[in-house]
């Protein structure tokens, strides 16, 4: 899928992280905000404590929301509920074995991300099944104003040696997407840093303001 890539090739995109809300008509308002606040390569719906029908009920709710912003919604949770409400992919948070399964299944349908490494050795690992990206973070552990140190770390050397794209988690302030976006990497993901804002639109349009403020930066250590 060429959604996440469209127009903005040549500086680091925004990508959601869906909030743990039970809240739905909540939830729907936020998304709607924060769609409206300018650019946002994907959404990641996480299913969090949600029972497989109840997840399944949100994301045909809110996966019509995302693409019509022009969003590619990514299910992370059980893979058929992506199927089942159309989304543009599936985030897989585990190990290889998964991750290769998932592939198998579901990559000439849709995209297929992956997350849950930590070091090197994990990303290579993933790396080597060929998804659409990995992620480096962990959803809801965007709770101090910058970036995880490793998860930058990571970011870097994963941007500098392989040619698969990365989204690497940014911090609670929105300020931190413009560190995230000097590593060099495709995606900055970000969740309270808008949902826990007072104007998500608002968070999402400043964090592309800082993003297109970045995209010089990037260009000059090319």
């Amino acid at each position: 899928m060429d959604t996440m890539t469209d127009d903005f090739s040549d500086r680091c995109r925004l990508v959601l992280i869906a909030p743990d809300l039970e809240d739905a008509d909540a939830l729907d308002r936020l998304l709607g905000a924060a769609l409206s606040g300018g650019d946002v390569a994907s959404v990641i719906l996480p299913q969090y404590g949600l029972d497989d029908s109840a997840f399944q009920r949100l994301a045909e709710r809110l996966v019509p929301l995302i693409q019509a912003h022009g969003a590619a919604a990514m299910i992370a949770g059980d893979t058929r509920v992506a199927a089942r409400v159309k989304a543009d992919g599936v985030h897989v948070d585990g190990k290889p074995e998964a991750l290769a399964d998932a592939i198998d299944r579901l990559q000439d349908k849709m995209m297929v991300g992956a997350g849950g490494a930590k070091t090197r050795d994990d990303a290579l690992d993933l790396g080597e099944q060929r998804p659409d990206y990995v992620f480096f973070g962990r959803f809801g552990y965007d709770n101090t104003p910058a970036p995880h140190h490793r998860n930058l770390t990571l970011g870097a050397w994963w941007a500098e040696m392989i040619e698969v794209p990365c989204i690497v988690m940014g911090g609670s302030d929105v300020a931190s997407v413009a560190e995230v976006a000097r590593t060099g990497v495709e995606f900055v993901a970000v969740s309270a840093a808008v949902f826990g804002a007072a104007d998500p639109a608002a968070a999402v349009a400043e964090a592309n303001r800082l993003l297109d403020e970045a995209r010089p930066a990037l260009e000059a250590e090319t």
